[in-house]
């Protein structure tokens, strides 16, 4: 059976491309052959600023959209978050997202595809593999950097990836599966 991986759309705000990029994302790890790829909007979960009564690592969860949010994350074995950057960081969605939940993220790894301006997103998956590492996951070296994102979009705000992006892809999902698969014993019961 194939690892299942959340390539998880980031950005929540009206107007995003990451759908699109996701969209991409998922296309590249069929090709790749080693997941089974679901991509996870993260603004589905419709998740407002952190407000469960008890600590997350209690896992004792009041709302539906956190057990809904923690289903999701649960069931993932490696992640892929197609990341913007906003203000020289990641989205605030993502941030309140990260902190509804701590053992349901433990021992994946994540992989980023960042877009934006000239940066690519960079500075905002810097940001985010710090974050992270506070909830032990390992985020990968290997990644998809898309600077400059609005000339990749076609007519119909498609994706319209170049063969950068697309051998960086490859590259990204063949590490993310060695390290998948080395995390896999961690994830078992004690």
């Amino acid at each position: 059976m194939k690892p299942i991986l959340h390539i998880l759309i980031c950005s929540t705000r009206p107007g995003r491309v990451g759908p699109a990029i996701a969209q991409w994302a998922q296309q590249a790890a069929l090709g790749n052959d080693k997941f089974e790829p679901q991509v996870v909007d993260l603004a589905s979960f419709n998740l407002p600023v952190f407000d469960e009564p008890e600590h997350p690592r209690l896992q004792k969860y009041q709302h539906a959209h956190t057990r809904a949010w923690s289903a999701s994350v649960n069931a993932a074995d490696a992640f892929v978050l197609v990341l913007p950057e906003y203000n020289f960081g990641p989205p605030s969605a993502l941030l309140n997202a990260m902190n509804y939940l701590v053992r349901e993220w433990q021992y994946k790894p994540a992989a980023f595809v960042s877009y934006g301006g000239m940066s690519g997103g960079l500075r905002a998956v810097q940001v985010t593999k710090q974050l992270l590492t506070t909830l032990k996951v390992m985020p990968m070296l290997e990644a998809v950097a898309i600077p400059n994102v609005g000339q990749h979009l076609d007519a119909h705000k498609a994706f319209a990836p170049n063969d950068f992006h697309a051998s960086s892809a490859g590259v990204m999902f063949d590490e993310l599966y060695r390290w998948t698969q080395a995390m896999k014993p961690m994830r078992a019961p004690s």
